[in-house]
Formats: structure tokens, sequence, C-alpha cells
């Protein structure tokens, strides 16, 4: 019964919502000459078209899990419409519509369908109270920005939320955004292809050096898009932990950066046989979870496929696609097998 636990949606609820009530919290659709709408905000930013995979009717995306053999996907919005840029309490505003439009569409298709919560990161106090509501609301996990606006996730001051998510034993999914302009990934696909998985690597390195590991051991942290390039870069990270001067650069990691990457769990979104074969050697078979990333351009359609092609066994697919996730995300113990 393989679970997908990284897969993005849009509910038609969060569109209606946004159009009778986000205008009193800065939150716009953008009409896009008769196709699908953006999402904009009033400080300036608007996302991309959302993408018609995006909002797709239940029946489709039902018929996406059966096509590719998956029992449960979990779901969260897109964090490029996460809206940091808002006033602090319209973003609490704005994630509190996020997260209440999600749950109604999950509570409508639970038996296929759980959700991942966001929350506003203004201040720590109101991220940490987000959470605690969504989690009431039947919310499994968390997904953060690798960035906000800019500024790595690790270097913000998040302790309420960390300490509130390691006690509502509510995992920490890691996800790249892009809400700055990043000129040089503009063409080539080099946006999809290095410039988020790179973000996500940023971020995971800033939450290993600052600490924040270490000062919530029961944190769970999983990586988006197979860990970046953390994976592949670990040597570097531990010769540089050993070699730079670790005040000036504000490192207060207790351990190798090589102990935390055994420590965090990472999806399988990595599109070649031989990198997640490799990544299941660097952080471990029990380390790892099926993730899809539908309804982008580089999810992975055959999770199970890709698996058996980087010739794990059955066994280990059961491990990967059932035994870790319900291991990792512990709430996922209240929906039925």
């Amino acid at each position: 019964m393989p679970i997908d636990v990284h897969a993005h949606y849009v509910p038609r609820q969060l569109i209606e919502a946004v159009k009778a009530n986000g205008a009193k919290i800065g939150v716009r659709l953008v009409a896009d000459k008769g196709a699908t709408p953006a999402i904009g905000f009033d400080y300036g930013f608007s996302t991309r078209p959302l993408f018609p995979k995006l909002i797709e009717s239940a029946e489709a995306r039902r018929a996406s899990l059966e096509r590719q053999g998956l029992d449960r996907q979990l779901l969260a919005t897109w964090p490029d419409m996460y809206g940091y840029g808002l006033a602090p309490t319209a973003c609490v505003a704005w994630h509190r519509m996020l997260n209440d439009t999600l749950a109604e569409w999950c509570a409508d298709h639970a038996d296929r369908f759980s959700w991942v919560a966001s929350v506003p990161l203004g201040d720590e106090t109101s991220a940490a109270a987000e959470l605690a509501r969504a989690a009431d609301r039947g919310a499994v996990a968390l997904m953060l920005p690798a960035n906000v606006e800019g500024t790595n996730i690790g270097e913000l001051r998040l302790e309420a939320l960390w300490a509130a998510a390691a006690q509502l034993a509510i995992p920490v999914i890691l996800h790249p955004v892009l809400s700055t302009p990043a000129p040089r990934s503009a063409k080539f696909g080099l946006t999809q292809i290095v410039q988020y998985t790179f973000d996500t690597t940023l971020g995971a390195g800033s939450l290993m050096m600052s600490g924040v590991l270490d000062r919530h051991p029961q944190l769970t942290l999983i990586l988006s898009h197979g860990g970046g390039a953390l994976p592949y870069l670990v040597g570097r990270f531990d010769i540089m932990a050993t070699r730079m001067d670790a005040k000036a650069q504000a490192v207060t990691a207790q351990r190798a950066p090589s102990d935390y990457v055994t420590r965090m769990a990472y999806d399988t979104i990595v599109h070649s046989p031989k990198v997640l074969r490799f990544l299941a050697d660097i952080a471990g078979l029990d380390r790892l979870a099926i993730g899809t990333d539908e309804s982008f351009p580089p999810a992975d359609h055959a999770p199970l496929e890709s698996l058996r092609a980087a010739g794990f066994s059955a066994s280990d697919i059961r491990r990967i696609g059932e035994e870790n996730p319900r291991r990792l995300i512990p709430r996922l113990s209240q929906v039925a097998p």
C-alpha cells in the first residue's frame, strides 16, 4: 500500500475563497488570457499560472494514483504561493485559508489523501500556533520553504515552531521556493534542474550548521527531491566544517554534517536509478520515502518503477513505500491501512 509523501494540489475551495475574501488580505487571482489563473499578492509578487494538473478534479487525481500503483498521497499546496511578503496579520489569515481549504478537500477524499500544512513565518509564535491548529484539523506533516524571501530557513528565529513540530510529531518537509529573481536559471530549464535543488541544499545546510537539529533532536526533517545536492556534497560539507572559522560563520552544529545526513529523510524524486541507489547508500534505506512531485513538470510519473529500476527488492520497496512513511510520519497511523 505505497504512500506518496510529496505531492501538490490546489483545491477549488481555495480559488473560491480567494475570489470571495482574498482582497481583504492582499491576495487575488491574476487572469492569464483565459488560461488558469495565477495567485497575485499586493506586495508585488505573482506565481506562475496554476498548472492544470495542480487544480485537476478529484477523479483525475484518483486515476493518477491508480495508474502509478499508489494507495495514498500527501498533498501540500505550493510553496511559491506562501506569500511571506504579506503583512504579518495578513500572512496568518492567508495560511489559515490555505490550510482550511486543503483540509476540507482532503476530508472529502480521506480514503486516498492526507494533507500537509503550511504556516506563516513572520514570527515563531504565530507559526507554532498555526501548526497546532492545523494538527487539530488533521494535518500529518508541515511543508516549509528552504528560504523565506531570500533568507535561508535555518537563519530565521523559529525555535517555537521547531519545538512545536517535534512535540506534535509533525515532520517537516523542506521544499525549494523561488520568490526572488534568479536570472542565471531563467533559461534551459535550469530553474527546475538546478535552482530548486540547490535551494533545498542551502536550506538543509543552514539547518544543520545553525544547530537546529541539535536543539531539537526529536524533529523529523524530510528533504525534497532526494535532498538536492546535499548527498553528493556531504564530503565538502565535512571538510569545510573542520577548516572554516566556525565562530565567524555562526556555525553552532555539534557534529559533523555527515552525521546529520543520516538523520534526515529524503524523497525518491531523483530520476536516475544510479543516483537513487547512491542516495540509499549515503543516507540509509530507512531514510527514503516515495515522492512524486505531482503536479509539476519534473514529477516522477512511475515512482515504483523507479525503485525497481534501482534494483531494490520487493521487501525494500515495501519499506520505502509504506513502512518508512508510517514511521517518519506518525500521524499516518491514524489513517486506516
